[in-house]
Order: C-alpha cells, then sequence, then structure tokens
C-alpha cells in the first residue's frame, strides 16, 4: 500500500491547505480516479470530505483550473475534468506532469539512483505513486533504489514562504515545516515498503539540510538525465490556524522542468554532468544530516 499525503498530518488535527487539496486532486485525475468528463463533487461535498471551509475549497479548485485540468468552471454547477492537452516529450512541462513519466522510466533499470534538490518533497511523493504501483504489481523490479533528497534546515530563516509583513513568532515557517517533515516521512515510508514486497531489493533513503534556501529545483534520473526548474516565487494567501496568512510562496507543481539527457546532445551530457557534481558537492559539504521527527 502507498502512503498517502492525505494519511499523514503534520499534527493529529492539522486541516489541509488549499494547495493539499489541489494535489489530491491532481492526484486522482494522475490515476485515472477523475477521468476527463467527470463532475467534481460540490464544494460543499468536498468541504466535508477534507474537513475544511468552503474557502479552502475554492482556492484549490482555482489552482486546479489555472492549470487548465477543469472546464465548464461557473457558480452554477461543479466543474468537469478537462481533456489533456498534447504535449511532446522533449518540451518543458509542469512538474506534475513530467516527473511522474521519467521517474517511472528511470525505475525501469536495473539500479534506480535519484538525487533531488526541493523544497518539500511534496511533489516528488505523488509522482512516486506510478512506479510504486508497478513494483506492487510485479510489473518492474530494480535490484536497489537508491534516494537522496536535499532539503532547506528548519533552524534557517527563508526565503520564502514568508510572510508579507514580518512576524516574529512566524506561522508560514511552521506551516512549511510542519510539510516537509511529513512529506519527507511519506516519502520514506512508500519507498522502505518495497522492501516487504521484494526483499531482495536493497532500497536507501537519505535526507540532508541545506543552509539556504535553494531557488529552483533539480532531479538527477539514474546519472543519465536531469530535470531543472525554476521556483516562481508570488504572493499569494492560505488559510492556517484560523487566519488568512499574506505570503511570498512558491508553488513547486507549477514549475516548468526543462529536460536535460546525457544520450541528446554534448550540451545537455555536460549540464547533467555538472548538475551531479553540483549535488555531490553540496550533499559531501556544507549539507547536514536530517532527522525525521516520528
Amino acid at each position: 500500500m502507498v502512503v498517502t499525503q492525505e494519511s499523514v498530518s503534520v499534527n493529529g488535527s492539522r486541516r489541509l491547505s488549499s494547495q493539499e487539496i489541489a494535489e489530491v486532486l491532481r492526484e486522482r485525475i494522475r490515476e485515472g480516479d477523475l477521468k476527463a468528463g467527470d463532475r467534481l463533487p460540490t464544494q460543499a461535498e468536498l468541504a466535508e470530505e477534507f474537513g475544511v471551509e468552503r474557502g479552502t475549497v475554492r482556492q484549490a479548485l482555482r489552482a486546479l483550473q489555472d492549470d487548465k485540468l477543469l472546464t465548464n468552471v461557473s457558480k452554477g454547477s461543479p466543474p468537469r475534468i478537462a481533456e489533456p492537452a498534447p504535449v511532446r516529450d522533449d518540451e518543458p512541462q509542469k512538474t506534475m506532469w513530467a516527473l511522474g513519466p521519467r521517474l517511472t522510466v528511470a525505475f525501469s533499470e536495473p539500479r534506480v539512483r535519484v538525487d533531488v534538490v526541493c523544497h518539500t518533497s511534496e511533489t516528488l511523493v505523488s509522482a512516486l505513486s506510478e512506479p510504486l504501483r508497478l513494483i506492487h504489481e510485479g510489473a518492474v523490479e530494480p535490484e536497489s533504489i537508491e534516494f537522496r533528497v536535499l532539503l532547506p534546515a528548519p533552524d534557517i530563516k527563508l526565503a520564502f514562504p514568508v510572510l508579507v509583513a514580518d512576524e516574529e513568532n512566524d506561522p508560514v515557517h511552521r506551516r512549511w515545516l510542519g510539510m516537509r517533515n511529513a512529506q519527507a516521512r511519506v516519502l520514506e515510508l512508500n519507498l522502505l515498503a518495497v522492501r516487504k514486497i521484494s526483499r531482495h531489493v536493497d532500497v536507501r533513503v537519505a535526507f540532508r539540510t541545506l543552509p539556504f534556501t535553494p531557488p529552483m529545483k533539480l532531479y538527477l534520473l539514474n546519472g543519465e538525465e536531469a530535470l531543472f526548474g525554476y521556483y516562481l516565487v508570488d504572493q499569494r494567501e492560505e488559510e492556517y490556524e484560523g487566519r488568512t496568512l499574506q505570503m511570498y510562496d512558491a508553488l513547486g507543481s507549477h514549475s516548468l522542468l526543462f529536460p536535460f539527457q546525457k544520450k541528446i546532445s554534448r550540451g545537455d551530457r555536460v549540464f547533467v554532468e555538472e548538475s551531479q557534481k553540483w549535488f555531490n558537492g553540496l550533499w559531501g559539504t556544507v549539507s547536514r544530516p536530517m532527522e525525521l521527527s516520528p
């Protein structure tokens, strides 16, 4: 069974944010639980399902609408799931669409190695659902899986997300840290669960922290491919702990990922190799071990 973000909360009573609800719905679309043409539940039904206010649901639906995942959006009736737009494999795509298929290809190799620099592992958790499903079904059988993930340290002053107006006890930082920790635990649980169905698979998962806010995200797959994307910072609002937070933040699932593969060209090969050197340098020098609290 694959653990989802819905089943792991930061503390026993934390409500999902609109960003997290949007990601849950995106996952249902990716996995085919919601298909093109299907009508979404009403806002009231979604609010009841996720235990949030309707305003939070509306924010989530607006994010899906901005991603062109919904059609027939109106006040009179629930929207429908839109037909996916055709894209070429070599074109930059949003992280939520590009990462999953590339990870699935990476997991078809005997030895899987994935190195990641990101803000949280939320998108990575979602993107791993398909390759992990294939392992559980026996469709792919890697000999080893190694994940190394670099995340911002918990005690640094982040460049983003931050409140528009500074506060001494920053709730945005608490919210981000809770999400970072919960999603990292989900990622670790899902990967280590592979051992239970395939005892011969060597699974290794390690997290380290960076002393700075990465302005970009990077996925290195089996030393052969790099997916690179910028975090686009914008002002937005989020409901948290009974208040509306005005913050500067970046939605990583919206970042365009630019693909580079060694086999494509000399320029791509150099980019992948230099990106790997950069990651290895950070991992072995300024990063520190990250403890995952229970």
